[in-house]
């Protein structure tokens, strides 16, 4: 079944409206192709579907010639070219479509976030849009369901994650193979080869210690030495990670107060799906030690793909003072701070007195299951 994207819309107006490149990242298996189909196939517009794994398009597509180019895309309106960077100098053909093709609108997709956008941001610079597409979120599961119905399955969610394909597989063995398989045979093949990251099996022991500290401050020199590696190489890979999509960082917050902890940041999983498997951990919760930690990451993550699709534009944190005192998510937007504690079973907190006292006049909420939906869906 085919959960409609929250991007649906604003892609269609940029390409129905716009004559600008429209770009689309985000990990392999998230359903790039998918939503481009449903939007294509309600378009009114003739459309070439490329995909750049076919050996047929590589050498036009990579061949900076403006005349093959227009032999290629001669006759249709729209161009869209999946997974965009395997073709060598995706930047500089996109920019001569732009620039001496302009009859033609063009997407394109990349499952590898750091490659693609480093060969495109410099030839492209005012001629695109770009969007990253995540896991379902909970917003576009609001869509199809009711309150009731989705608190039934984010049980499933902490453990499985929400990857289009996973949503929809049913006895609990497809879940875990898929998830292997998505681990192993797309998303860290990404780095490994893109990236050309020399010690594969270094790479997966630290994405291993990752998941094992969610909603903990990582330590670069901590894990370099448990890895026997260099911390440049430790935050080289972690880097990587981030940007081929299976990990984001939060760092601390520090404004007002001498003694708030900036050093290391926390780093949680885009997907606890990927995560779990990672570790072999895909016991229900009800048999697990890290449903706090799920909870944590499960909802920031959330937060995040509510605020990217809604276009909020709030930078993020923890917040933590040397004396132990700590606020797990907070929002900056405008000059204002929204403290967020999140629990998955306490129904209210207490705000710290240190942050009351260096952050006067900021919101603090508790984030539990009952009210995690608006904090995730709505704004």
């Amino acid at each position: 079944m085919y959960i409609p994207r929250l991007l649906t819309r604003q892609i269609k107006d940029h390409i129905l409206t716009t004559s600008k490149v429209v770009i689309v990242y985000g990990a392999r298996q998230v359903g790039k192709t998918t939503l481009l189909n449903h939007i294509v196939d309600d378009l009114p517009l003739k459309t070439l579907r490329i995909d750049a794994d076919d050996a047929r398009y590589t050498e036009v597509l990579s061949s900076r010639n403006t005349q093959k180019l227009k032999s290629l895309v001669a006759g249709y309106e729209l161009v869209v070219i999946d997974e965009a960077q395997q073709i060598p100098e995706i930047g500089t053909t996109l920019k001569l479509m732009h620039d001496h093709i302009q009859e033609v609108k063009v997407v394109a997709t990349g499952s590898s976030s750091f490659d693609l956008s480093n060969k495109i941001m410099e030839p492209l610079t005012g001629r695109h849009f770009s969007y990253t597409l995540y896991p379902i979120s909970c917003g576009e599961l609001a869509a199809q369901s009711n309150a009731f119905e989705l608190n039934q399955r984010v049980d499933d969610l902490l453990v499985y994650g929400s990857y289009p394909e996973i949503l929809s597989v049913q006895s609990l063995e497809e879940k875990k193979e898929y998830l292997n398989q998505l681990v192993s045979s797309y998303l860290f093949r990404d780095v490994l080869q893109i990236a050309q990251v020399r010690n594969s099996l270094k790479l997966i022991q630290l994405i291993k210690l990752l998941a094992h500290q969610i909603g903990s401050q990582v330590s670069l020199n901590e894990l370099g030495t448990r890895l026997d590696m260099s911390k440049d190489t430790v935050a080289r890979y972690i880097d990587l990670l981030e940007k081929s999509f299976v990990v984001f960082r939060l760092g601390g917050l520090s404004r007002n107060m001498r003694n708030e902890v900036t050093r290391m940041d926390k780093i949680y999983f885009y997907d606890l799906g990927v995560r779990n498997s990672v570790i072999d951990m895909l016991k229900p919760l009800h048999d697990r030690n890290d449903t706090g930690q799920l909870w944590e990451n499960f909802i920031i993550s959330e937060r995040i793909k509510h605020n990217a699709y809604q276009n909020n534009s709030a930078s993020r944190y923890f917040w933590r003072l040397t004396t132990g005192a700590e606020i797990d998510y907070v929002e900056e937007r405008d000059g204002k701070f929204q403290a967020n504690e999140i629990k998955l079973r306490e129904k209210q907190s207490k705000p710290p007195s240190s942050w009351l006292e260096g952050y006067p006049g900021s919101s603090f909420t508790t984030i539990n299951r009952e009210n995690y939906l608006s904090f995730i869906t709505q704004d």
